[in-house]
């Protein structure tokens, strides 16, 4: 008979817990600036390309369209997207930023700056330029695809 699995010590379960604990922190200081349930991503898409169908920014962000539906309501709501149809495909919206979701990139820059000075502080230099590189093989093998080139 092996021996049986020490969960707690393999990377299966630490990612699982750090990725929890991550979202948790990531929800408290995006709040800190009226952004909730993963909106800060859904303007990072659009900060690299405005103007992306729903049905787009949920297939860049490997989620369902319900979700990215339910993202985009709130965002409007606080006026920091707009949905347009254009000529082009008047069947479908497409969202864009309005100025203050623009201007929002300041304020989201200084929570990540933040956040990623209070979590990662522990870490050696070496270690945090690792890391995003060791997260990214983790992302293609998880999900099939990167982040890297998506414009």
């Amino acid at each position: 008979m092996t021996e049986p699995i020490e969960f707690e010590k393999t990377a299966t379960f630490l990612l699982a817990r750090v990725t929890t604990a991550y979202r948790n922190a990531l929800e408290h200081h995006m709040g800190r600036i009226d952004l909730h349930g993963g909106q800060v991503f859904v303007l990072i898409e659009l900060w690299k390309k405005d103007g992306l169908r729903q049905v787009d920014i949920a297939e860049r962000l490997s989620l369902k369209a319900p979700t990215v539906n339910k993202m985009v309501k709130g965002l409007l709501e606080i006026n920091l997207v707009m949905l347009k149809r254009l000529d082009d495909d008047a069947r479908a919206s497409r969202v864009f930023l309005t100025d203050r979701g623009f201007a929002m990139r300041e304020k989201v820059d200084d929570q990540w700056v933040e956040m990623e000075t209070e979590y990662l502080s522990g870490l050696t230099d070496t270690e945090r330029l690792i890391l995003p590189d060791l997260l990214g093989k983790l992302r293609i093998a998880y999900t099939g695809r990167s982040d890297a080139g998506e414009d």
